[in-house]
């Protein structure tokens, strides 16, 4: 009876111990939600492009809407200022049986392309956001078929397009109403390639990735604002290392960084990041003289994920086979973002991601020893795309963690963080993750958007912090209520405002329901 009694008491005091613990300490930093914007839209019936402008801190969204009965779809430009307030209504006059392809803007100006029944034919709308005209144009190319990016340049548009199994660039000069497919551009499928457009320094560059399979090397070339050829490089390393992906940092060209991903003999997955200094030049045979490379073991942070017990046996490992001069092999596959230049040097944001294959129920691991997908035909940009074909296509993709690391202009690696994503999956390959500086220069917000919760963490150079900061998106009415998200996106603004986008269901508190496209800011 007496251990009965004392058993009740123990049960008593777990329950009054659990009933009574402390909620969650509240992070230091939470987004202000200060303004939303809603267009009365349906998924069923409308699609939305969404548009940030930094340089004067608007919106503008490309909204494509059903006919009510019968006709041909309206299409119409809609800019909102940094309060997300309405301002000008422009309606795009594109012509029956044209689709919406790609958009892109360039200063104030806004760009969007549009492919007709002949895939050849392209149509383009200019929007000038701040005096309003809009300019549209038609171009029979005859060749060109898949559009995979959209870059502004100079008033001029490089577009990424397949002709005849090749990957080349095709330049629309909307000045002239002149086309041309760029002569230094001409790559056998699959291809894989990094195509970035600096307004600064008036020129595009193009980081080609080259392969046999065993060994792979970057090719760089250098365009100016009319596409013509100005210089062209290679950039590989010895021994057994193959330079996968990179990004060239934007901005003055007195500073060129080149950072990316590197293998080991196996051009399908990454060892870790290189990162190089081109403004040192080369040796008399040829060898770059900043050529630095970081193994993922070296960082501080990419393995947070694992639990330590695992993290110190894969440690062990691969100390044993550095002593027998061997070298322990990664099996993971990096998305890597656009450079972001910081007082110190530059930012590189990497996200590993896993591709999942039809008939088969399981995310492929990085070390499992599945096929990669091949050419990825869904129309994202081509440095996503992989140098093999295979048998078996791929049903998505998940990603799991980001990794960010921070190097001087010299290539240096100056310190590394990680975000850990919850189960974060796309049928398409694409950007999850985004970042936006603090207004302190030194700290750093990264976030993704998952339903109607925006996950974010603050990146405090290489400092540990949490992993699991949420937060609602909000309406004006904190009566109201949301549900079915869809669609939803994070984009980044400007300063240190991020831009959530999406469709909802909004229900207030008296009255019906209402479906509506909205555009929300979270600025730190």
């Amino acid at each position: 009876m007496k251990y009965l009694y004392l058993f009740f008491c123990f049960l008593a005091s777990g329950v009054g111990g659990y009933a009574q613990k402390s909620p969650a300490a509240k992070p230091p930093f939470e987004p202000q939600q200060t303004y939303r914007a809603e267009l009365e839209l349906a998924t069923h019936n409308s699609d939305v492009q969404v548009q940030p402008i930094a340089e004067d801190s608007s919106v503008v969204v490309l909204v494509e809407r059903d006919p009510r009965i019968a006709g041909k779809p309206e299409f119409f430009f809609q800019k909102f200022n940094h309060a997300l307030q309405p301002q000008s209504k422009v309606d795009i006059p594109v012509p029956r049986g044209y689709d919406f392809q790609r958009i892109c803007a360039e200063g104030t100006d806004v760009y969007a392309v549009f492919s007709g029944l002949d895939p050849a034919t392209l149509w383009v709308a200019a929007y000038d956001t701040r005096t309003g005209e809009l300019g549209t144009g038609e171009f029979k190319t005859k060749r060109a078929r898949g559009i995979q990016e959209l870059k502004a340049l100079d008033g001029n548009l490089f577009v990424t397009v397949e002709v005849d199994q090749h990957l080349t660039i095709l330049l629309l000069d909307l000045h002239t109403a002149q086309f041309q497919f760029l002569p230094s551009v001409f790559e056998p499928l699959p291809a894989r390639f990094t195509f970035l457009a600096d307004s600064v320094t008036k020129r595009a560059e193009l980081i080609l990735s080259e392969s046999n399979g065993f060994k792979s090397r970057l090719q760089l070339k250098q365009l100016d604002e009319g596409g013509r050829l100005i210089r062209s490089e290679f950039v590989q390393a010895g021994s057994e290392r193959g330079l996968l992906d990179a990004q060239l940092s934007p901005g003055d060209s007195a500073a060129r960084l080149l950072a990316g991903t590197y293998t080991l003999r196996d051009s399908r997955y990454s060892q870790g990041l290189f990162a190089s200094d081109l403004t040192a030049g080369v040796t008399p045979t040829g060898q770059r003289r900043s050529l630095r490379f970081y193994d993922f073991l070296n960082f501080k942070h990419f393995f947070d994920f694992m639990k330590p017990a695992r993290l110190a046996r894969m440690r062990q490992r691969s100390a044993r086979l550095k002593a027998s001069d061997r070298q322990y092999r990664h099996r993971f596959q990096l998305l890597m973002h656009d450079m972001l230049p910081t007082p110190e040097g530059f930012v590189l944001v990497s996200e590993v991601y896993y591709p999942r294959y039809a008939n088969s129920t399981n995310w492929t691991s990085p070390y499992s020893y599945g096929l990669l997908p091949g050419y990825n035909g869904f129309g994202y940009p081509s440095r996503y795309n992989n140098f093999y074909n295979t048998r078996r296509g791929s049903e998505g993709f998940r990603t799991t963690h980001a990794l960010i690391c921070g190097f001087d202009r010299q290539g240096n690696l100056l310190w590394d963080n990680s975000f850990l994503l919850k189960e974060v999956d796309h049928f398409q390959l694409q950007e999850t993750v985004r970042i936006r500086p603090f207004r302190d220069g030194q700290r750093m917000a990264m976030a993704y958007l998952k339903d109607e919760d925006f996950h974010y963490k603050i990146v405090d150079r290489a400092a540990d912090t949490p992993n699991d900061w949420e937060v609602k998106l909000k309406t004006p009415n904190p009566t109201d209520k949301t549900s079915e998200t869809t669609q939803e996106h994070l984009m980044e603004w400007y300063g240190s405002r991020f831009l959530a986008v999406g469709y909802q269901h909004v229900r207030p508190e008296k009255g019906p329901g209402r479906d509506v496209f909205f555009l929300n800011t979270l600025e730190f």
